[in-house]
């Protein structure tokens, strides 16, 4: 990936750099930590958070974007023992978001997310230093490598950042699924209700909305695949958009249908938004599930929420990575 864009999501010695067996015995550190009872746990913790931003806002304009973003970073931080004060919260909701919106970016949206990642970073630093044992934070600081080495404690910080800042990406499909809401009204009282439905709804915005349409990658040997020809070192991109609206794999697959996913899961190299592949040894994204917990949690609070939408722009410039709709989905709490 271009420098820029890997200093803004991942930087130098992270888990996303690494190939192989370092590759598996660092992932196994983020797998571990998002089993199904860490899932539950973090999913209470947004939900707690949400309540507590909806009733700030109430009666007044907000995006949607912003209120997710506090709301992702308050309950991962309470969920990791991190502890925040009001100002800390609104310290790292920015610099997560500028570091999620930057990466897509050349000038100063790159820059000003690469500047603030510095600051996050020298503040997990201190997460590090001041965690009690048995904590999230201790259990990365703790982590050895395949070689039996701790981490550095620079990319400790890394790696704890590669627990939070991606969940607060997740208020982006947080939007989308406010849009959706909105252009089909009809899927509101099931996802209000009804649990399954909430989670196919969730993973039809996933498909529909990835808000990064391609990762990148070099390849790590010579190898042919389906009639190509890959050297060592060539970079390879995986167009995550195409193939979660390839016509091979979907039925009407321009259509918003989320129906198509209440009879089961489909291929895991079909459904691509967090990369393609298994999670325990491959690069797809580990926090996966977890993304699709509280997705689905989101949109069931927004089902069953009062609220209304003032006019705005809901047009997505498919140009702009990460995408986002031009007002970021504002709406007003009752």
């Amino acid at each position: 990936m271009p420098r820029s864009m890997k200093h803004s999501l991942q930087d130098e010695g992270s888990v996303q750099t690494l190939v192989g067996p370092e590759h598996r015995h660092r992932k196994a550190l983020f797998v571990g930590m998002l089993d199904t009872p860490a899932r539950t746990d973090l999913d209470r913790r947004v939900a707690e958070a949400w309540q507590q931003e909806w009733a700030a806002a109430s009666g007044s304009p907000v995006s949607l974007q912003e209120l997710a973003g506090r709301s992702l970073t308050a309950g991962v931080c309470a969920w990791a023992d991190i502890p925040l004060s009001d100002r800390d919260l609104d310290r790292r909701t920015t610099e997560f978001a500028a570091m999620i919106d930057g990466a897509g970016s050349f000038g100063p949206r790159n820059v000003r997310g690469r500047a603030l990642r510095l600051r996050t970073e020298a503040w997990a630093r201190q997460v590090l230093r001041d965690s009690p044992t048995g904590t999230i934070p201790a259990k990365v600081a703790g982590h050895r490598d395949a070689d039996g080495r701790l981490l550095e404690e620079r990319v400790a910080a890394v790696e704890l950042l590669n627990l939070l800042r991606p969940t607060v990406a997740i208020a982006r499909f947080i939007m989308f699924a406010a849009l959706a809401l909105h252009l089909h009204p009809e899927w509101r009282a099931r996802v209000a209700e009804d649990e399954g439905s909430r989670s196919a709804f969730a993973q039809e915005v996933r498909r529909t909305t990835p808000f990064f349409p391609v990762v990148g990658g070099t390849a790590a040997r010579d190898l042919e695949w389906e009639g190509v020809r890959f050297a060592r070192g060539d970079w390879v991109i995986i167009d995550l958009f195409a193939t979660n609206r390839d016509p091979r794999l979907w039925e009407d697959p321009l259509t918003f249908a989320p129906d198509r996913f209440v009879t089961g899961e489909p291929h895991r190299n079909a459904l691509v938004p967090q990369g393609g592949g298994f999670y325990e040894d491959g690069h797809r994204c580990p926090g996966e599930p977890a993304t699709v917990d509280l997705l689905a949690s989101a949109a069931g609070r927004l089902a069953a929420a009062d609220y209304t939408v003032p006019g705005q722009d809901f047009r997505v410039d498919l140009r702009r990575f990460p995408a986002q709709p031009e007002d970021r989905f504002v709406l007003i709490p009752a």
